[in-house]
Protein backbone atom coordinates (compact mmCIF):
# COMPACT_ATOMS: atom_id res chain seq x y z
CA UNK A 1 0.00 0.00 0.00
CA UNK A 2 1.21 3.19 -1.50
CA UNK A 3 2.51 5.65 1.95
CA UNK A 4 -0.20 8.60 1.28
CA UNK A 5 -2.67 5.76 1.45
CA UNK A 6 -1.20 4.39 4.78
CA UNK A 7 -2.37 4.68 8.25
CA UNK A 8 -1.11 7.83 10.06
CA UNK A 9 -0.63 6.07 12.96
CA UNK A 10 2.49 5.05 12.73
CA UNK A 11 4.61 8.37 11.25
CA UNK A 12 1.85 10.51 13.50
CA UNK A 13 3.72 8.49 16.68
CA UNK A 14 7.38 8.52 15.09
CA UNK A 15 6.93 12.13 15.13
CA UNK A 16 5.65 13.05 18.77
CA UNK A 17 8.15 10.17 20.25
CA UNK A 18 10.82 12.69 18.21
CA UNK A 19 9.55 15.83 20.27
CA UNK A 20 9.76 13.89 23.13
CA UNK A 21 13.14 12.99 22.89
CA UNK A 22 14.24 16.03 21.38
CA UNK A 23 12.88 17.88 24.38
CA UNK A 24 14.06 15.14 26.72
CA UNK A 25 17.69 15.28 25.39
CA UNK A 26 17.37 19.41 25.79
CA UNK A 27 16.54 18.21 29.99
CA UNK A 28 19.37 15.87 30.29
CA UNK A 29 22.08 18.56 28.53
CA UNK A 30 20.44 21.19 30.82
CA UNK A 31 22.00 19.14 33.42
CA UNK A 32 25.60 19.28 32.09
CA UNK A 33 26.12 22.78 32.33
CA UNK A 34 27.46 22.96 35.55
CA UNK A 35 29.86 20.39 34.32
CA UNK A 36 30.46 21.47 30.68
CA UNK A 37 28.58 24.67 30.34
CA UNK A 38 26.24 25.58 27.50
CA UNK A 39 28.77 26.18 25.28
CA UNK A 40 30.48 22.42 25.84
CA UNK A 41 27.04 21.02 26.11
CA UNK A 42 26.41 21.94 22.45
CA UNK A 43 29.63 21.20 21.44
CA UNK A 44 28.68 17.24 22.95
CA UNK A 45 25.47 17.38 21.58
CA UNK A 46 26.31 18.48 17.82
CA UNK A 47 29.88 16.74 17.88
CA UNK A 48 28.61 12.86 18.95
CA UNK A 49 25.25 13.59 17.29
CA UNK A 50 27.25 14.03 13.76
CA UNK A 51 29.56 11.21 14.58
CA UNK A 52 26.41 8.84 14.81
CA UNK A 53 24.59 10.37 12.01
CA UNK A 54 27.48 9.62 9.99
CA UNK A 55 28.36 6.47 10.94
CA UNK A 56 24.20 5.23 10.60
CA UNK A 57 24.08 7.06 6.78
CA UNK A 58 27.25 7.07 5.54
CA UNK A 59 26.58 10.32 3.52
CA UNK A 60 30.42 10.26 2.13
CA UNK A 61 29.60 7.36 -0.36
CA UNK A 62 27.23 9.97 -2.29
CA UNK A 63 28.94 13.15 -2.54
CA UNK A 64 30.24 13.47 -5.94
CA UNK A 65 27.93 15.55 -8.25
CA UNK A 66 25.84 17.46 -5.47
CA UNK A 67 24.43 20.45 -6.16
CA UNK A 68 24.27 23.85 -3.47
CA UNK A 69 26.94 23.53 -1.23
CA UNK A 70 26.66 26.81 -0.72
CA UNK A 71 22.83 26.37 0.45
CA UNK A 72 24.67 23.29 3.29
CA UNK A 73 27.40 25.16 4.22
CA UNK A 74 24.40 28.20 4.95
CA UNK A 75 21.97 24.93 6.51
CA UNK A 76 25.28 23.93 8.99
CA UNK A 77 26.57 26.99 9.79
CA UNK A 78 22.73 28.25 11.15
CA UNK A 79 22.46 24.49 12.69
CA UNK A 80 25.60 25.41 14.64
CA UNK A 81 24.43 28.67 15.69
CA UNK A 82 20.66 27.65 16.39
CA UNK A 83 21.96 25.20 18.82
CA UNK A 84 24.37 27.32 20.58
CA UNK A 85 22.25 30.33 21.15
CA UNK A 86 18.87 28.00 22.49
CA UNK A 87 21.40 26.16 25.46
CA UNK A 88 22.67 29.79 25.78
CA UNK A 89 19.25 30.70 26.90
CA UNK A 90 18.64 27.38 28.79
CA UNK A 91 21.18 28.75 31.45
CA UNK A 92 18.96 31.06 32.52
CA UNK A 93 14.92 30.49 31.37
CA UNK A 94 12.90 27.87 31.92
CA UNK A 95 12.80 24.63 29.37
CA UNK A 96 9.39 26.03 28.76
CA UNK A 97 9.84 29.42 27.59
CA UNK A 98 13.16 28.94 25.66
CA UNK A 99 11.32 26.92 23.46
CA UNK A 100 8.28 28.92 23.32
CA UNK A 101 10.31 31.75 22.35
CA UNK A 102 12.59 29.94 20.31
CA UNK A 103 9.39 28.58 18.41
CA UNK A 104 8.36 32.06 17.12
CA UNK A 105 11.45 31.81 14.55
CA UNK A 106 9.01 28.68 12.46
CA UNK A 107 5.84 30.55 13.14
CA UNK A 108 7.08 33.97 11.72
CA UNK A 109 8.09 31.77 8.35
CA UNK A 110 4.18 30.24 8.75
CA UNK A 111 3.18 34.38 9.00
CA UNK A 112 5.76 35.52 6.55
CA UNK A 113 3.76 37.33 3.32
CA UNK A 114 0.62 36.32 4.51
CA UNK A 115 -2.24 38.81 3.19
CA UNK A 116 -5.32 37.24 5.13
CA UNK A 117 -7.16 39.51 7.90
CA UNK A 118 -7.33 36.19 9.92
CA UNK A 119 -3.34 36.24 10.47
CA UNK A 120 -3.76 38.93 12.22
CA UNK A 121 -5.63 37.51 15.11
CA UNK A 122 -2.39 34.83 15.18
CA UNK A 123 -0.32 37.67 15.58
CA UNK A 124 -2.10 39.13 18.21
CA UNK A 125 -1.81 35.99 20.02
CA UNK A 126 1.84 36.08 19.56
CA UNK A 127 2.13 39.73 21.01
CA UNK A 128 -0.13 38.33 23.95
CA UNK A 129 1.96 35.43 24.60
CA UNK A 130 4.96 37.68 24.76
CA UNK A 131 3.36 40.66 26.95
CA UNK A 132 2.64 37.68 29.01
CA UNK A 133 5.78 36.13 29.40
CA UNK A 134 7.33 39.35 30.05
CA UNK A 135 6.02 39.96 34.00
CA UNK A 136 5.87 43.55 35.56
CA UNK A 137 7.50 42.62 38.77
CA UNK A 138 11.27 42.60 38.68
CA UNK A 139 11.01 39.27 41.14
CA UNK A 140 9.07 37.30 38.13
CA UNK A 141 10.82 39.20 35.36
CA UNK A 142 12.77 36.78 32.79
CA UNK A 143 16.58 37.28 32.22
CA UNK A 144 16.70 39.37 29.56
CA UNK A 145 20.06 38.01 27.60
CA UNK A 146 18.46 34.95 28.35
CA UNK A 147 15.49 36.60 26.22
CA UNK A 148 18.08 37.22 23.89
CA UNK A 149 19.86 34.28 23.33
CA UNK A 150 16.52 32.58 22.72
CA UNK A 151 14.97 35.08 20.20
CA UNK A 152 18.64 34.45 18.81
CA UNK A 153 17.88 31.14 18.38
CA UNK A 154 14.59 31.67 17.04
CA UNK A 155 15.97 33.79 14.19
CA UNK A 156 18.38 30.85 13.06
CA UNK A 157 15.54 28.32 13.28
CA UNK A 158 13.89 30.63 10.98
CA UNK A 159 17.03 30.71 8.65
CA UNK A 160 17.48 26.71 9.13
CA UNK A 161 14.19 26.32 8.05
CA UNK A 162 14.62 28.70 4.81
CA UNK A 163 18.37 27.31 4.17
CA UNK A 164 17.49 23.20 5.15
CA UNK A 165 15.00 23.49 2.01
CA UNK A 166 17.82 24.15 -0.36
CA UNK A 167 19.98 21.80 1.26
CA UNK A 168 17.46 19.20 0.95
CA UNK A 169 17.12 19.70 -2.28
CA UNK A 170 21.00 19.10 -3.25
CA UNK A 171 21.49 16.34 -1.05
CA UNK A 172 18.40 14.84 0.22
CA UNK A 173 18.52 12.90 3.94
CA UNK A 174 22.14 13.21 3.78
CA UNK A 175 21.62 17.14 4.26
CA UNK A 176 21.28 16.32 8.11
CA UNK A 177 24.67 14.03 8.54
CA UNK A 178 26.32 16.65 6.36
CA UNK A 179 24.80 19.68 7.95
CA UNK A 180 25.42 18.39 11.55
CA UNK A 181 29.10 17.72 10.71
CA UNK A 182 29.29 21.51 9.95
CA UNK A 183 27.22 22.66 12.71
CA UNK A 184 29.73 20.59 14.76
CA UNK A 185 32.61 22.62 13.57
CA UNK A 186 31.15 25.69 14.59
CA UNK A 187 30.45 24.30 18.50
CA UNK A 188 33.19 22.19 19.05
CA UNK A 189 35.85 24.96 19.07
CA UNK A 190 33.21 27.05 21.18
CA UNK A 191 33.11 24.11 23.54
CA UNK A 192 36.37 23.18 23.76
CA UNK A 193 37.96 27.01 24.58
CA UNK A 194 34.76 27.36 27.36
CA UNK A 195 35.10 23.55 28.90
CA UNK A 196 38.56 22.47 28.05
CA UNK A 197 39.30 19.21 29.05
CA UNK A 198 36.22 18.83 30.65
CA UNK A 199 34.80 17.85 27.42
CA UNK A 200 36.53 14.91 27.50
CA UNK A 201 36.02 13.18 30.74
CA UNK A 202 35.11 9.85 31.00
CA UNK A 203 32.55 10.92 33.88
CA UNK A 204 30.52 13.21 31.73
CA UNK A 205 31.05 11.23 28.42
CA UNK A 206 27.55 8.88 29.02
CA UNK A 207 25.26 11.86 29.50
CA UNK A 208 27.24 13.52 26.59
CA UNK A 209 26.21 10.21 24.38
CA UNK A 210 22.72 10.32 25.79
CA UNK A 211 22.10 14.01 25.14
CA UNK A 212 23.60 13.66 21.16
CA UNK A 213 21.19 10.45 21.25
CA UNK A 214 18.15 12.10 22.42
CA UNK A 215 18.31 15.71 20.63
CA UNK A 216 20.01 14.19 17.32
CA UNK A 217 20.74 11.11 16.21
CA UNK A 218 16.82 9.78 17.54
CA UNK A 219 14.52 12.52 16.83
CA UNK A 220 15.82 13.67 13.35
CA UNK A 221 15.37 9.83 12.50
CA UNK A 222 12.26 9.47 13.26
CA UNK A 223 11.19 12.94 12.16
CA UNK A 224 12.79 11.94 8.72
CA UNK A 225 10.44 9.16 8.99
CA UNK A 226 7.44 11.42 9.28
CA UNK A 227 8.35 13.73 7.10
CA UNK A 228 7.82 12.04 4.01
CA UNK A 229 4.61 10.10 5.16
CA UNK A 230 2.73 13.15 6.40
CA UNK A 231 1.05 16.30 4.91
CA UNK A 232 2.86 19.97 5.95
CA UNK A 233 -0.43 21.02 7.51
CA UNK A 234 -0.26 17.78 10.24
CA UNK A 235 3.54 18.30 10.84
CA UNK A 236 3.11 22.06 11.80
CA UNK A 237 0.69 21.59 14.52
CA UNK A 238 2.21 18.35 15.99
CA UNK A 239 4.98 20.64 16.41
CA UNK A 240 3.21 23.48 17.75
CA UNK A 241 2.99 20.73 20.70
CA UNK A 242 6.84 21.52 21.64
CA UNK A 243 6.29 24.74 23.72
CA UNK A 244 3.87 22.48 25.93
CA UNK A 245 6.11 19.43 26.04
CA UNK A 246 9.48 21.41 26.78
CA UNK A 247 7.62 23.18 29.94
CA UNK A 248 6.00 19.73 31.24
CA UNK A 249 9.45 17.93 30.93
CA UNK A 250 11.01 21.03 32.46
CA UNK A 251 8.79 20.70 35.46
CA UNK A 252 9.12 16.96 35.99
CA UNK A 253 12.53 16.67 34.86
CA UNK A 254 13.97 20.28 36.14
CA UNK A 255 11.71 21.12 38.56
CA UNK A 256 10.82 24.55 36.73
CA UNK A 257 7.54 25.43 37.76
CA UNK A 258 6.07 28.15 35.87
CA UNK A 259 3.33 30.83 36.46
CA UNK A 260 -0.57 30.86 35.79
CA UNK A 261 0.54 33.57 33.30
CA UNK A 262 3.29 32.42 31.66
CA UNK A 263 1.42 28.72 30.93
CA UNK A 264 -1.33 31.35 29.18
CA UNK A 265 1.82 32.94 27.28
CA UNK A 266 3.12 29.32 26.04
CA UNK A 267 -1.09 27.97 25.09
CA UNK A 268 -1.57 31.27 23.45
CA UNK A 269 2.14 30.88 21.35
CA UNK A 270 0.55 27.28 20.89
CA UNK A 271 -2.79 28.30 19.21
CA UNK A 272 -0.90 31.12 17.13
CA UNK A 273 1.23 28.43 15.56
CA UNK A 274 -1.67 26.01 15.26
CA UNK A 275 -3.81 28.70 13.19
CA UNK A 276 -0.95 30.05 11.21
CA UNK A 277 -0.15 26.59 9.88
CA UNK A 278 -4.43 25.55 9.25
CA UNK A 279 -4.75 28.95 7.54
CA UNK A 280 -1.30 28.95 5.48
CA UNK A 281 -1.62 27.79 1.80
CA UNK A 282 2.03 26.15 1.67
CA UNK A 283 3.54 25.46 4.73
CA UNK A 284 7.47 24.08 5.00
CA UNK A 285 8.03 22.59 8.52
CA UNK A 286 11.58 21.56 9.13
CA UNK A 287 13.00 20.15 12.86
CA UNK A 288 16.45 22.05 15.13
Amino acid sequence: MPPRMASPLLPVSALLLGILSFQLGAAVAKQLFPLVGAQGATAMRLGLGALILWILLRPWRRLLGRQGWAALAGYGLTLGLMNLFFYLALRTLPLGIAVALDFLGPLAIALFGSRRALDLLWVALVVAGLALLLPYTPAQALDPIGVLYALAAAVGWGAYIVLGRRAGAGFGNDAVALGTAIGALVAVPVGIAHAGTALFSLSVLPFAVGVAVLSSALPYSLEMYALTRLPARTIGILFSLEPAVGALLGLIFLDEHLSAFQWLAIAAIIVASIGAVLSARNVLVEVA
